[in-house]
């Protein structure tokens, strides 16, 4: 009997058919979350983020479709997606350890709400708007307080919140998965270093370069979950 008949044989006799397209789904989530992170990092290289207010509503009136990308949209979608991707995860191994699952589910949907709530990109583009339009000095300077309010949420407390839950919680399921028997050693190995390395973002003048290994070990991440939430979805 080949080692894939196997593994398709163990895998219908541990996974809840009730679930098969919540893996399906999951592991589709993954797999476009996994093409989002290279796709963010080109829009970075082709448009680097602007550094002041004036910047941002310069590049919102310029190109529209830029200014939301560069304002990290794209993770507005990653971040939804992570949702399925995330009880995906929670119903596989939920029978390895409920506490730890439970925990994982519980802090993976408070850092998506806040990371919805760190990248007002639609906010930026409405004060850019209304700024273009302001016909005083005074009216502008109305708005260009509002931008900064909202640069002050794109670098500030409820950002730094997303980014250390999700870190955290990738750690904790990492650690689950290293006991179940329905995701390979290696993928839980993967995320741990990777969210180890997240901590890059509190280095200074190293730390875009430690960030940027963690952000490749989540790509490939990514992947793998991917490819084996669709192997679950598929078990029968």
């Amino acid at each position: 009997m080949s080692q894939m008949k196997v593994n398709q044989i163990a895998d219908a006799e541990t996974v809840d058919p009730h679930w098969y397209w919540l893996y399906k789904t999951g592991g589709v989530a993954a797999l476009i979350m996994a093409i989002i992170i290279p796709l963010q990092l080109i829009v970075f290289i082709v448009s680097p983020p602007p550094s002041t207010v004036i910047g941002w509503f310069t590049l919102f009136q310029k190109n529209k479709l830029l200014g939301l990308l560069s304002f990290e949209f794209l993770f507005i979608i990653y971040g939804a997606l992570s949702i399925p991707m995330s009880l995906a995860l929670y119903i596989a191994l939920r029978r390895t350890n409920q506490s730890f699952t439970a925990i994982y589910i519980a802090l993976s949907l408070v850092g998506v709400v806040a990371l919805f709530a760190a990248r007002p990109a639609f906010d930026m583009l409405y004060l850019s708007n209304q700024y273009a339009a302001a016909a005083t000095d005074a009216q502008r300077s109305v708005f260009l307080a509002a931008g900064e309010a909202m640069l002050a949420i794109f670098h500030g407390t409820t950002f730094l919140v997303s980014y250390v839950l999700g870190s955290l919680s990738g750690l904790i399921i990492s650690v689950v998965m290293l006991r179940s028997t329905n995701f390979s050693k290696l993928t839980a190995y993967i995320r741990i270093i990777s969210s180890v390395l997240d901590s890059g973002i509190f280095v200074p003048t190293i730390g875009i370069v430690i960030s940027t290994f963690s952000v490749v070990l989540l790509l490939i991440w990514n992947i793998l979950v991917a490819r084996r939430l669709l192997q679950l979805g598929g078990a029968r």
